[in-house]
């Protein structure tokens, strides 16, 4: 007997990376080991030039398959690396789990809201063909088939996140026709990124079964249509326990050159999202308020009442890497408590 292990890595795509993966046939008797390294091609995956094109995959993450469903088939997520075994310049992982161990003791936690959009061909999913649909408002959490398009790949999309045991805490229909959402969290910030990016290349292969594409782009249809985002929820031990480190959080991130370090690094096409309309703050000001869909960072209002919780950071877009924006609010944030003695 055998067992199919999908390796599953990100590539160097630019300004948006991709996924890619392949498989690989183990022996029963390999179930329960160490998964090895494995090598590909990085010169087919703009990581690598062709006269030197080896680069290798390390396992970093493992759940059943869904998909195929059979006993023991997996899915691996991978770091990838240079053959002398040093992080490839597109492995952003490698960071966030040396800022992850530097400020464990805080305790950081993320929930990452990832908002996509389903395609048929050349348009969105609802979308008439040659025309457009009803202005947006009656889509958002809506029921029935004249407003909502595409459930029966979100569900079965959740029931394969589920079945691979991710750490899914809920899926709604978005604003826009064809355009929804599922959280991942709250966890760790290396759990949340791992998990967020299998739950995206699961979305990529369930909706490839109803011949339909999810796509990240953060402003999928030009106009009055809210764009696609991935709002990070974060928090700390002291932030879940007091308001002042919620306060210090949030200053923290619109200090100096902060906003521009981060925004930056929140996913290609931010100007295009973050226009200071459709729930969005300019992509160049920061704010911050309680209840505020219009800021940069917005504090939930149970958590201004109950005086303790998470704050929201509301810039980052839906194409973003989630080892960078974790690794950038852990630092910005969790740097700034240390300083202040909240921790």
């Amino acid at each position: 007997m055998s067992f199919k292990a999908e390796y599953i890595w990100i590539d160097g795509t630019q300004p948006t990376a991709k996924l890619r993966s392949k498989t690989k046939i183990f022996e029963d008797d390999a179930k329960g080991a160490e998964l090895p390294l494995w090598g590909f091609d990085g010169s087919s995956t703009n990581q690598a030039v062709g006269h030197s094109s080896d680069l290798v995959l390390k396992p970093v993450f493992t759940c059943p398959d869904p998909i195929r469903g059979g006993d023991g088939d997996i899915l691996v997520l991978c770091e990838v690396l240079n053959i002398d075994l040093t992080p490839h310049a597109s492995n952003t992982r490698a960071e966030l789990a040396e800022m992850a161990e530097r400020f464990a003791a805080q305790e950081p936690i993320f929930g990452i809201e990832q908002e996509y959009t389903f395609f048929d061909g050349v348009r969105p999913l609802g979308f008439p063909v040659g025309g457009f649909p009803a202005p947006q408002g009656g889509y958002y959490c809506g029921v029935g088939a004249d407003e909502i398009f595409g459930r029966d790949i979100v569900e079965a999309h959740l029931d394969n996140c589920l079945k691979a045991g991710l750490r899914i805490s809920g899926i709604n229909a978005e604003v826009m026709p064809g355009q929804w959402e599922f959280q991942v969290g709250p966890v760790s910030p290396l759990e949340v990124a791992d998990e967020l990016w299998v739950a995206r290349w699961l979305l990529y292969r369930t909706a490839e079964d109803f011949n339909v594409s999810a796509t990240l782009d953060p402003k999928p249809v030009k106009g009055d249509w809210n764009g696609a985002g991935a709002h990070t929820n974060f928090s700390t031990k002291a932030m879940r326990e007091g308001y002042d480190a919620i306060i210090t959080a949030c200053e923290a991130l619109g200090e100096g050159s902060k906003p521009l370090d981060h925004v930056k690094n929140y996913g290609a096409g931010i100007d295009d999202r973050l226009t200071g309309m459709h729930e969005t703050a300019p992509w160049n000001e920061y704010s911050y308020g309680v209840s505020d869909r219009g800021a940069s960072v917005r504090i939930p209002w149970q958590v201004e009442k109950d005086r303790k919780g998470y704050i929201e950071d509301r810039r980052p877009n839906a194409n973003v890497d989630p080892y960078l924006v974790t690794r950038l609010i852990v630092d910005t944030c969790c740097t700034a408590l240390e300083k202040a003695g909240q921790v």
